[in-house]
């Protein structure tokens, strides 16, 4: 009896890369010119896996969030991991704003992926059979073909959260 192929479906994110890219960034804020004198900054709390923005005014929040992506893209980590909330104004008349970390497929994402997955399997004809275990989507089929047709349909429309593919037996 032929042995199936399998993978995982999951969303981690490295925390040691985030910090890594919050101190260039850092770095990076505290020198440029148009950041002197001002109390622009980001902060990251590895505990409540949350970033902390802050700065003087609307366009330098947009900045300083614009250089911590450009600094978690090159250390791997997608920008649809952060969750954005809202501006708010902060002591000082500062502003701050707060970006939760997404780590792990919560329950509905992972139906929603499921179901994506029954689509392909109906559009397709793929035999492949998607299963919920926690905050994993584990895949099963017999063809690696079929497998490598759902991880390049997921890649392309799969949810807004970054996904990787382990465990591929």
């Amino acid at each position: 009896m032929a042995k199936d192929n399998s993978f995982d479906i999951v969303s981690e994110i490295d925390m040691q890369e985030v910090d890594n890219a919050i101190n260039q960034a850092q770095r990076e804020v505290g020198t440029r010119y148009d950041f002197k004198g001002s109390s622009a900054g980001v902060e990251f709390n590895r505990k409540d896996e949350t970033l902390t923005f802050t700065a003087d005014q609307d366009q330098q929040l947009k900045a300083v969030r614009q250089v911590v992506t450009e600094k978690l893209i090159k250390r791997g980590i997608e920008p649809s991991a952060l969750d954005l909330q809202n501006p708010e104004d902060a002591s000082g008349g500062t502003l701050r704003q707060v970006a939760k970390l997404r780590s792990g497929i919560d329950k509905d994402t992972a139906k929603q992926i499921t179901k994506r997955i029954k689509e392909l399997q109906k559009d397709q004809k793929l035999k492949v059979n998607a299963q919920i275990e926690g905050d994993t989507v584990r895949v099963k089929g017999p063809k690696r073909d079929d497998l490598q047709a759902v991880m390049k349909d997921l890649k392309e429309n799969g949810p807004e959260i970054p996904l990787q593919f382990t465990n591929y037996r």
